[in-house]
């Protein structure tokens, strides 16, 4: 694993020596120069006046390589090579590049050119400059990389902008020689000639491999002339999807009922088909504006809908006007009004599209903006596995907050997120463990199984570092929380303890108090009850946040422990089903859990203590 904390690595990347320079350049200035020579001026000379970049130009004629390493070297190779064939309109320099504004397709990408978070413009020469950026923002984070995965997100208008540029290409050279290599060659989009572009210098200034990895760079172009939708509105989109079948069915055979009611009415008599139409128009827009208003259909499903409706039923009308004219039968019907439409499609203006497609103005979007980038360097979560003892009544599970008061004087999870989090310097983390105890309730014997979600790490902590951090919890002055066999865990750990967690058994060890002394028959009673059947509603002290439902545990054994000097307060020792409210099967909760500790020995029942002793999963149970 590199650490990125060494400036002067970088520094020396960035200012190789002289000659190694020389040489890198001259022998990129040779292969751009094999690739650029053969490709036919006209082509060239097309592109570049419908504003397309040399680095798109190369690209959409599927040379690509080292040649989008340097912008400037694809500038001065393209005026040497095509400056005296290409008239004096088309654009081939880096002034004309500023002056007259970004690549067409890309928007300035390949080009190098961005507007940072300032909306301040960023001209970068060369790929490697823009990798030695993403470098020192991984110093200045501190991540320590072993590998790294590339991302790269564009506006979806660049692709219709490339597709658009292949089609030209397409129509007005597909029957050259030279055009069969292109259609040979791998079409390339501006996405993954970018990372050809930065991977290999990102290496380099990395010192990794690039691969399959936890650690991502994300670039992210955005453009404010053509937005693209947000993750909330993907979101809210995709959950107003509704499948309903059944209604699909339930709504189309209302229509035909409706439907059949209008022939019933007009087939007695001359038809009217126009009138007849009207009818069909009047109950299929009838439905639609249902389905609108009652939201039992996507927007989508609805048009799907409204086509096959109006369709259908007009040519029920036309079937039924052609059954009356060849039974000779007089229909009162109203001229229609014809329109021409050519098979060509032609603009307003009545020219040609396919002469329109060849217009320069028909392939360029006008002055367009930079893309704004971003980047991002994330590390996917990573897990950190034990199991935790609760030694305080008056500590919470996690945080707990009511009406702006604290409940408690803290809470596992901020103990040990405060313990775990700087370690390895996340975001932040989540708390997951397999069940919960109430804040008066201790959680003691072997712990009980969690796991710390940390967001985006910028280090992965050694399993010695695991054991000082578990020393130090351990040896708090509060003495609130102990952990134990912290240890970093894949995505298996987390599915074998929600598996689990469903199928645990929990002991537990309850200080009660009965109404009447307690006698040897009710210890004999106790203990011979296996695997007893509770059933429990959902109590009352939980009510307002939990669903009325009835739920079915089982009691696999209890066993009582007398106190001396007492008859009236015992331990009772039990183990049951995962879910199972204890303090509601003591008290009975107002006769809503059946049977309950208090039913079966005929008396009143209180519990005024209650541990956790055991939580039997098999997760975490060792280093």
């Amino acid at each position: 694993m590199a650490a990125i904390d060494d400036e002067s690595s970088i520094s020396v990347t960035k200012n190789p020596p002289e000659n190694a320079i020389s040489t890198a350049a001259d022998e990129e200035l040779r292969l751009l120069d094999d690739v650029v020579r053969p490709i036919p001026p006209l082509v060239v000379k097309d592109l570049l006046s419908l504003e397309v970049c040399p680095q798109c130009v190369l690209r959409l004629l599927g040379k690509y390589g080292p040649s989008y390493c340097n912008s400037s070297s694809i500038f001065s190779l393209f005026s040497a090579v095509f400056g005296d064939q290409l008239s004096c309109d088309v654009p081939l320099s880096e002034e004309s590049e500023k002056k007259d504004g970004y690549c067409s397709v890309c928007f300035g990408i390949l080009q190098f050119i961005y507007a940072d978070e300032k909306q301040s413009l960023v001209k970068k020469d060369c790929a490697n400059d823009l990798a030695v950026l993403i470098a020192e923002l991984a110093r200045e984070e501190g991540h320590e990389v072993d590998d790294f995965t590339l991302e790269v997100s564009i506006p979806p208008i660049i692709a219709e902008n490339d597709n658009a540029k292949r089609l030209f290409i397409k129509e007005k050279y597909g029957s050259e020689v030279w055009f069969q290599d292109v259609l040979q060659s791998e079409a390339l989009s501006v996405k993954d000639a970018l990372k050809i572009s930065i991977t290999e210098p990102l290496e380099t200034l990395l010192g990794v491999k690039s691969g399959t990895s936890s650690f991502r760079v994300r670039l992210t172009y955005t453009s404010s002339d053509y937005p693209t939708k947000t993750v909330n509105e993907r979101e809210s989109k995709q959950a107003y999807k509704k499948q309903r079948t059944g209604m699909l069915y339930c709504i189309a055979s209302c229509f035909c009922s409706s439907l059949k009611n209008s022939l019933e009415r007009w087939l007695p008599m001359w038809i009217d088909y126009w009138q007849f139409r009207t009818s069909c128009v009047f109950y299929y827009q009838l439905y639609i504006t249902v389905l609108v208003i009652l939201d039992l259909f996507s927007r989508r499903e609805i048009v799907s809908l409204e086509s096959r409706i109006f369709a259908w039923s007009m040519g029920v009308a036309d079937l039924l006007v052609n059954y009356f004219v060849d039974k000779s039968h007089t229909l009162p019907l109203r001229k229609k009004k014809k329109k021409c439409i050519s098979n060509d499609i032609r603009t307003s203006n009545g020219s040609d599209i396919g002469a329109n497609l060849k217009d320069e103005n028909s392939l360029t979007n006008g002055k367009v903006s930079a893309c704004c980038l971003t980047i991002q360097l994330h590390r996917t979560p990573i897990y950190i596995g034990g199991r935790y003892l609760k030694l305080s009544r008056n500590v919470s599970q996690t945080r707990w907050i009511i009406d702006d008061e604290r409940m408690g004087e803290a809470s596992v999870e901020e103990i040990l997120a405060s313990g775990v989090l700087p370690l390895c310097r996340g975001d932040n983390c989540k708390f997951h463990a397999a069940g919960r105890e109430d804040i008066d309730v201790r959680m003691l014997g072997s712990g009980r199984p969690f796991l710390l979600e940390i967001q985006n790490p910028k280090v992965e902590p050694s399993q010695t570092s695991l054991r000082e951090m578990e020393f130090k919890i351990n040896n708090s002055e509060s003495k609130l929380v102990k952990v134990k066999n912290l240890k970093v865990v894949n995505d298996q750990g987390w599915t074998l303890m929600r598996e689990g967690e469903a199928e645990k058994q929990k002991q537990y060890a309850a200080l009660v108090w009965i109404s009447r002394e307690l006698v040897d028959k009710d210890l004999e009673t106790i203990s011979s009850l296996k695997d007893l059947q509770v059933l429990q509603r959902t109590p009352v002290r939980v009510l307002h946040r939990r669903s009325p439902l009835e739920r079915e545990k089982i009691i696999h054994w209890m066993d009582i422990e007398k106190i001396s000097g007492s008859s009236q307060y015992f331990l009772l020792h039990l183990c049951t089903q995962a879910g199972t409210y204890i303090k509601e099967f003591v008290h009975g909760d107002l006769g809503r859990t059946q049977p309950s500790l208090g039913s079966i020995l005929g008396c009143r029942a209180e519990i005024l203590q209650l541990d956790v002793t055991d939580v039997k999963m098999d997760c975490f149970l060792t280093e």
